[in-house]
């Protein structure tokens, strides 16, 4: 079986072709003398044949050489020609960009900062759903999931970027507080009527941050479930249960006095914004932008 030609040794020989010497053509490689010697060697070697006569005075061009010269030459021009379009390409502004961010948050949150971004950049064609399937989404042929998350994020082999951190607190309405009382420990509301949900966040337990920095997990008495921060506030405000909610969302309500705020030793694990992609290395310049324009409003805000 012939060995194949690599590419390297062509570039090496038809730079020496066209500067006329080793020694110019290692300049314009940026690469030893004696390295180009080599790989002039090696290929003749390879081809059995030689390709350029060599004196103390001068070189020439065997007919060979001549042969192979005008065949590789374009081609070497074809790849580099390839390489600088893929190379534009993954920079560019522009084509398609698919992404998900969670139900309610993330219209709330990102909403404005994605219809900016959309702006700034017409030649991108941007389709965003939403749902909470968080990981699953990539799966679906998109580029970008964001996801909400309290607590230790699982494992995966995806790569995730850290957005912004949303404080959260307990409350529960002046009515659960006269009939229940003010819980002073979070082991208490296991056994007392709280606002939880289905699947968002998992319908993991309520989290809270212990004295090493990590989580505590808490198996509240979620007698009512939603998906919905939105519904969540409704139903505290109503009088259904304590609820952990964002700080931001709640405030109003708590000033007011529709909602109590309840303190323990330790505080409510926050929500965790997060950006999430399959692979680093090749990211295209559309998808880092986006994350780098979410991350600086959210942060900016």
């Amino acid at each position: 079986m012939r060995p194949a030609l690599d590419f390297n040794s062509l570039k090496v020989f038809v730079a020496v072709v066209e500067k006329e010497s080793f020694v110019g053509a290692s300049k314009a490689l940026e690469m030893p003398t004696s390295n180009v010697s080599r790989c002039i060697s090696q290929l003749e070697e390879k081809l059995h044949l030689q390709l350029i006569e060599r004196s103390t005075r001068h070189m020439k061009l065997t007919a060979a050489g001549q042969l192979l010269y005008r065949r590789a030459k374009p081609l070497l021009e074809a790849l580099e020609q390839t390489e600088t379009e893929l190379t534009l390409r993954q920079m560019q502004l522009k084509g398609p960009l698919r992404l998900c961010i969670p139900n309610e948050i993330g219209p709330a949150l990102l909403g404005s900062v994605i219809a900016d971004f959309a702006c700034q950049y017409p030649d991108l064609e941007i389709s965003c759903v939403t749902n909470l399937s968080g990981f699953e989404s990539l799966r679906d042929d998109l580029d970008l999931a964001i996801i909400v998350t309290r607590g230790q994020m699982d494992d995966s082999d995806y790569i995730a970027r850290h957005l912004v951190t949303i404080p959260c607190t307990v409350v529960a309405a002046p009515s659960v507080i006269q009939r229940y009382g003010t819980p002073t420990h979070i082991r208490q509301l296991e056994a007392l009527p709280c606002i939880t949900t289905v699947s968002a966040l998992k319908g993991a337990p309520w989290q809270f941050v212990n004295a090493r920095g990590g989580f505590d997990t808490v198996k509240v008495n979620g007698h009512y479930r939603v998906n919905s921060g939105e519904m969540a506030g409704r139903a505290a405000i109503a009088g259904v249960g304590f609820a952990i909610l964002s700080q931001q969302a709640c405030q109003p309500f708590i000033s007011d006095g529709r909602l109590i705020e309840v303190a323990f030793e330790q505080a409510v694990a926050p929500l965790q914004l997060f950006a999430i992609y399959s692979g680093r290395r090749f990211l295209p310049a559309k998808t880092r932008a986006l994350i780098d324009f979410i991350h600086g409003r959210l942060n900016a805000d």
